[in-house]
């Protein structure tokens, strides 16, 4: 497999940060959609409770698995500056700082998530249930990461990925308002404007924003790698 893509004059790290993103992306989300429907609600004697338990459980470790390989190719790719130290801490890196920095944040919302599940029995519940919330937040924060960070967000896969994406979750938002209507009203009608924001928001910002001209000058991208994807012999897929 290297050799193929050192013929084909790509990085095995670029590939491999852009494909673990994606599958990141993919199990997060499926993640995020288990916990809003709640599926606990829906076992069954055929799939009882513990089942459903372990489905997502294992699918946001899972996750957080393709998250680690997805961080670990993208500081050894030597073409872009991105050290340990910008995974964690958001909005100090030099490429794409905004960008990158919103996959920092969801990073540690997603580790504040993970440490306190594994001590879960020695916390209050309502402490680990109000903690648990961020994986909510972290999920629309990796998405806008992925987009604003893609050096391949023009292209179908990628669009259609995310477009996908949304709606799952966009689909799980609605299937738990739904459900038990009309209690807390108050609180799924927040729910369902959350998400109906952030969607409208997407509509409008992806035209201008990644899929409009220059946005790898717009987002940070500093200069030098400007100058190299522009330079007739760079990599192929190496797009900043």
């Amino acid at each position: 497999m290297s050799l193929t893509l050192a013929a084909s004059g790509g990085s095995a790290y670029w590939y491999l940060t852009r494909s673990t993103g994606a599958v990141a992306l993919l199990l997060l989300t499926f993640a995020v959609a288990l916990g809003v429907i709640d599926v606990r609600r829906w076992a069954t004697p055929r799939w009882p409770r513990f089942v459903v338990d372990s489905l997502h459980r294992n699918v946001s470790l899972l996750a957080m698995a393709f998250l680690g390989l997805h961080i670990l190719t993208s500081v050894l790719d030597s073409f872009a500056p991105i050290s340990l130290f910008d995974v964690f801490i958001p909005f100090v890196g030099s490429y794409r700082p905004f960008w990158l920095g919103l996959g920092a944040v969801s990073l540690d919302l997603l580790l504040a998530v993970t440490i306190t599940s594994m001590l879960r029995q020695r916390m209050g519940y309502s402490t680990w249930r109000a903690i648990h919330w961020l994986t909510y937040a972290s999920w629309p924060i990796a998405l806008l990461h992925g987009l604003g960070t893609g050096s391949d967000v023009k292209a179908t896969w990628l669009l259609g990925l995310s477009v996908a994406c949304l709606l799952v979750v966009l689909a799980a938002v609605l299937v738990r308002v739904i459900s038990g209507w009309p209690e807390n009203q108050r609180l799924r009608g927040a729910a369902l404007g959350g998400a109906g924001v952030f969607s409208l928001f997407l509509l409008l910002w992806l035209p201008g924003g990644p899929l409009g001209s220059e946005w790898p000058r717009r987002s940070g991208t500093p200069s030098a790698l400007l100058a190299h994807s522009a330079h007739p012999s760079s990599q192929k897929g190496k797009k900043p």
